[in-house]
C-alpha cells in the first residue's frame, strides 16, 4: 500500500452470489434475521480485512492466476478478494462469496 489507504471495490459477481445467499437464507429456510445478521458479518469481516489485505497467506489456487486470491471466512460462507495497484493506489477488489462446500476451484 503506498499511502496508507486502500480502496474497496466489489465486482457484480460478487454481489450475486451475497444476494443469493441472503435470499436462500431468508427466503428458502425462512430464517430473515440470520441473513441480516449474515450480511452484518460480511461487511464488518470485509472493513476490518481492508487496511490489512494482503499480509495473509493467498488462496493455493490450481490454476495460474495473474493475481493472488485472498479469503475471508464468513460462517460457512468464503469471501474471495485481491489486492490490485492501479494508478499507484492499492486496491481490495471482492470477487466471490461462496459456501463452503462448493467446489472452489470451477467457481473462482
Amino acid at each position: 500500500m503506498l499511502d496508507g489507504k486502500r480502496k474497496l471495490r466489489y465486482i457484480p459477481l460478487f454481489y450475486n452470489d451475497l444476494e443469493n445467499a441472503a435470499d436462500y437464507i431468508a427466503n428458502t429456510i425462512g430464517n430473515v434475521q440470520a441473513a441480516i445478521e449474515l450480511l452484518d458479518k460480511v461487511e464488518v469481516a470485509i472493513l476490518n480485512r481492508l487496511p490489512i489485505a494482503d499480509a495473509f497467506e493467498p488462496y493455493p489456487s490450481r490454476k495460474e492466476r495473474k493475481q493472488d486470491y485472498y479469503k475471508i471466512y464468513v460462517g460457512n460462507y468464503v469471501i474471495y478478494y485481491v489486492v490490485l495497484e492501479e494508478d499507484g493506489e492499492s486496491v481490495m477488489e471482492v470477487r466471490r462469496f461462496l459456501y463452503r462446500g462448493r467446489n472452489r476451484e470451477v467457481l473462482i
